[in-house]
């Protein structure tokens, strides 16, 4: 049985509480959908799941979304279609459903990730999507150096690529995506280079790994932070991240394709 919050969150986050700013900091930026549309062929419908509201959804696509959290789905924007509520556990679903499905910065919240790719590949007749974080990648922003605490979270949360693997039946293609230096999507890594934009407490709300985080964690975030930018000392170290047209980091896109 998945517990759920009030809201109706299914993950360790409660996004009535922290998911309020979501849709201003977390645009969909059109470079990252270019690779998941790829990804998603020719599929005429898509099954999204964990959809939020409404990020990276495909426009040309008979979408069909899927999201637990109350807060969420008053968020999506009114030329989406309503969000089915459910979780990725418990798909209301029948068989071969869906051309395809997708999910995008979710699987790390769900209760019982394996019971969830099942249901993803169960309700899908062809390609499964899922764009996540390599936990194993994680830990190697600079956030490590100010935030350590919240570079380990996330690592925790995210499943391994071989987890996933097994929960889709096996056979699975991973490869990075590529962060570009304007990206619109307020994930950790977007900011690669513009540090400044951690600094408000809206975008690091966005980010659900600091609702799990002491207030000092956060307060030291942004002393030390603040202190090195107007030293220059993050400079000093990261600098050269600020004219690099994109980054390769943690975020991956992992294909599943019926066996």
């Amino acid at each position: 049985m998945v517990q759920r919050t009030s809201d109706g969150s299914a993950g360790d986050a409660d996004y009535g509480e922290i998911g309020g700013s979501y849709s201003r900091y977390r645009r969909p930026d059109p470079r990252i959908a270019g690779a998941l549309t790829e990804a998603l062929g020719d599929a005429r419908t898509v099954l999204n799941v964990g959809a939020g509201a409404g990020s990276y959804e495909p426009s040309t696509r008979a979408v069909t979304a899927v999201e637990p959290s109350a807060a969420m789905r008053a968020q999506r924007p009114s030329h989406l279609p309503s969000a089915v509520e459910a979780t990725a556990e418990q798909l209301p679903f029948a068989d071969d459903s869906f051309d395809a499905a997708m999910t995008t910065f979710s699987v790390h919240q769900w209760q019982d990730v394996t019971a969830g790719l099942r249901e993803l590949r169960r309700v899908t007749r062809g390609p499964v999507v899922i764009l996540t974080c390599d936990p194993a990648l994680v830990e190697r922003f600079w956030l490590t150096d100010y935030a350590p605490e919240v570079t380990a979270t996330e690592a925790r949360r995210y499943p391994g690529l071989d987890v996933l693997d097994a929960g889709l039946g096996g056979g699975t293609v991973s490869r990075p995506v590529l962060i570009p230096l304007d990206c619109s999507d307020g994930f950790h890594e977007a900011y690669y280079g513009r540090p400044e934009l951690l600094l408000d407490p809206d975008a690091r709300l966005s980010c659900s790994a600091w609702s799990f985080v002491e207030d000092r964690v956060r307060e030291r975030f942004v002393r030390d932070l603040t202190a090195d930018l107007d030293s220059g000392a993050w400079d000093r170290r990261h600098g050269h991240l600020r004219g690099r047209p994109e980054y390769e980091g943690s975020l991956v896109l992992v294909l599943s394709e019926p066996r």
